[in-house]
């Protein structure tokens, strides 16, 4: 994908959001770190320029909630997220280890009134039974195969 691929993109994911949600009044936007939290800067963004609001993203580092690290009690550093909309943002879902463990961190953070799963790039190769509300875009992968989002140049590449 090219950045204007990208863009047009979150663009077209920010409508989505902004119908589902009847707006942007009740979002949290959270990104997984490292690329996902840019994802959801620029997405931030493409919500802005359709409905002027004081939406921010924060971004979650999601290591000490995964399955294969020792367990840690410290609670996720995030807003109140007390019945409000998150959505949570990837730049890539393969197996949904990831995103299992952002739940964990998002739950344990507060009760929200929804969690939405977002991700740029869905490759496949579930090993967890996770499905995202949105995709930008679908991209069937080998297993051994990789998706990079490059942030810097906003470029998205299959390599092996």
């Amino acid at each position: 994908m090219t950045k204007r691929q990208i863009q047009r993109t979150l663009d077209r994911l920010a409508y989505e959001i902004m119908e589902r949600n009847r707006g942007a009044e009740n979002l949290v936007v959270v990104g997984i770190e490292r690329a996902g939290a840019v994802v959801a800067e620029r997405l931030v963004d493409s919500i802005r320029r359709i409905s002027p609001s004081d939406l921010a993203s924060c971004s979650l580092d999601v290591t000490r909630f995964r399955d294969d690290t020792p367990y840690d009690e410290a609670p996720a550093l995030l807003p109140d997220l007390e019945d409000r909309n998150v959505i949570l943002v990837d730049d890539v879902l393969f197996t949904g280890r990831t995103a299992r463990a952002a739940l964990d961190a998002v739950v344990r953070a507060g009760r929200p009134r929804s969690i939405q799963l977002l991700v740029l790039i869905d490759r496949g190769h579930r090993e967890y039974p996770i499905q995202p509300d949105y995709v930008g875009r679908t991209m069937p992968t080998k297993h051994r195969e990789r998706v990079e989002v490059d942030t810097a140049s906003w470029t998205v590449d299959v390599v092996e």
